[in-house]
């Protein structure tokens, strides 16, 4: 019985921490070497939601857009009050494109910044990150995804 009693608290915390962080999943990626901390982006609400009204984002930080397939990619800033850098990458998660330090978009239509090559994760970093690490197209991120 307390057995049980132990395993609903357990239950219950569980359900008050997701609830806390709207339902958010996260992982640590690596890029150069150096660890973040990634909210997972992995269905069409959480793509079209991104980073929208963030007013701050930590150096160790970013969003990771995950999609089912590699093709080509295009991204906007629209109602995105920070200054990002978009990283696409293929399935092997090789750097395939980047659009550093984009700003917010303050007008409509808002710009497209787009992948060139087909991508199946599109990293989203503060701006001015992937120039401090001095990442290049080609260079691998490593992404531990189910």
């Amino acid at each position: 019985m307390k057995r049980i009693a132990i395993l609903l608290l357990l239950l219950a915390c569980c359900q008050c921490c997701a609830a806390a962080t709207g339902g958010a999943r996260f992982k640590t990626i690596y890029v150069a070497d150096r660890p973040f901390r990634v909210e997972i982006a992995d269905t069409p609400e959480k793509h079209a939601l991104g980073l929208m009204q963030r007013r701050t984002i930590k150096s160790d930080y970013g969003m990771l857009f995950v999609f089912a397939e590699e093709e080509l990619r295009s991204f906007w800033m629209k109602d995105t009050l920070i200054t990002l850098d978009m990283i696409f990458l293929n399935s092997a998660g090789q750097v395939v494109a980047m659009h550093e330090s984009v700003p917010p978009c303050t007008a409509d239509p808002c710009p497209d910044y787009e992948s060139g090559l087909p991508a199946r994760y599109v990293l989203e970093v503060a701006g001015g990150t992937a120039r401090k690490l001095k990442l290049q197209l080609g260079d691998k991120i490593f992404i531990p995804i189910d």
